[in-house]
């Protein structure tokens, strides 16, 4: 992800309007370590700045996506998330909390089966592995009665 000052400087290039809510954005997703919703933006952004509007917050993502910025990730967890993390990775999903995390692996050359595709061109491959994150296993764990206790099957 770029620096909130190379993410300002590229709107100024492409003659979009900068303003102090778009700053905000750009610096809060430049420190982003995950991959935020708009909601979870926006409001993070309102603490700090009460006026930002929901609109502002999706129409800046949107267009750092269209530029490439960002990749806008729909994971299954109800919402799109924005990755800020434009590197070829592939993502692995708790199905608890929702948290996602990227995953650097090399699966080799993905493709579709032949005839299956129908002379679809495969521009890029993504693999999401679904599961349980190490807090969620935990307490799962910790939540499961011992054995024997009969409220769980074998």
């Amino acid at each position: 992800m770029r620096t909130a000052a190379e993410m300002t400087e590229l709107f100024r290039r492409r003659g979009l309007k900068v303003t102090p809510q778009r700053e905000l954005i750009f610096e809060l997703l430049s420190s982003a370590r995950h991959h935020p919703t708009a909601d979870s933006v926006f409001a993070e952004a309102r603490t700090r700045m009460p006026t930002m509007s929901l609109r502002t917050v999706y129409q800046t993502l949107n267009d750092l996506a269209t530029m490439g910025e960002l990749q806008m990730l729909d994971l299954g967890t109800g919402s799109t998330r924005f990755d800020p993390n434009t590197d070829i990775h592939h993502h692995l999903v708790c199905t608890r909390c929702g948290k996602v995390r990227d995953l650097y692996a090399d699966f080799g050359a993905l493709a579709v089966p032949d005839g299956a595709g129908e002379g679809f061109e495969v521009g890029a491959a993504e693999v999401v592995f679904r599961g349980l994150c190490v807090e969620c296993k935990i307490h799962a764990n910790k939540d499961r009665p011992e054995q024997g206790a009969g409220e769980w099957p074998n």
